[in-house]
């Protein structure tokens, strides 16, 4: 079964079969101000061929948010923090992928390698954006503010974060 892993401090697509590593891919990823979102997520849609010319030529839905892994017409804005929080890949990548993956293909998305596995602990870290709050964060992480600050000692309240931090996510 595949499964894609995408690190976001990387700048990096990887493409998993069977628990192994198949290709990497460099990708763009979303800008401060419109970030691509972490989690795991899956692909809902596909698309040959999609209407807008600056999704190149394959669209991979995985939020209903509209964020999908998708071909560009920029190709010079790969490896940047550019785009509207999708993930962008040269067009010949994007098509490689596509043709090995299915809807509900698992795409998990990471902020760094140290949040690539959990912690025995029972958290994993996140990396604070521009713009971010404790209530965004706590909503995209299906958990509370009060959960984020008991098990972040350096959060007194929901005030003092700031981006480039990190912090700590229930499990």
């Amino acid at each position: 079964m595949a499964k894609i892993l995408i690190i976001l401090d990387e700048r990096t697509l990887y493409l998993y079969q069977n628990n192994q590593v198949v290709r990497s891919f460099p990708v763009a990823i979303g800008k401060a101000s419109t970030p691509t979102p972490t989690g795991n997520f899956s692909i809902i849609n596909k698309l040959k061929n999609p209407y807008n010319k600056a999704l190149g030529t394959r669209w991979m839905q995985f939020t209903h948010r509209m964020h999908g892994i998708h071909g560009n017409n920029q190709p010079s804005s790969i490896g940047k923090a550019i785009s509207n929080g999708c993930v962008r890949m040269y067009n010949k990548d994007a098509e490689f992928l596509y043709d090995r993956v299915s809807i509900g293909t698992p795409v998990e998305i990471r902020q760094n390698r140290r949040t690539d596995s959990k912690n025995k602990s029972g958290y994993s870290y996140y990396t604070v954006k521009t713009g971010d709050t404790l209530y965004q964060i706590a909503k995209k992480f299906n958990t509370t503010v009060e959960k984020i600050i008991a098990i972040n000692p350096n959060i007194k309240n929901k005030n003092t974060i700031y981006p480039g931090q990190q912090i700590k996510i229930p499990d």
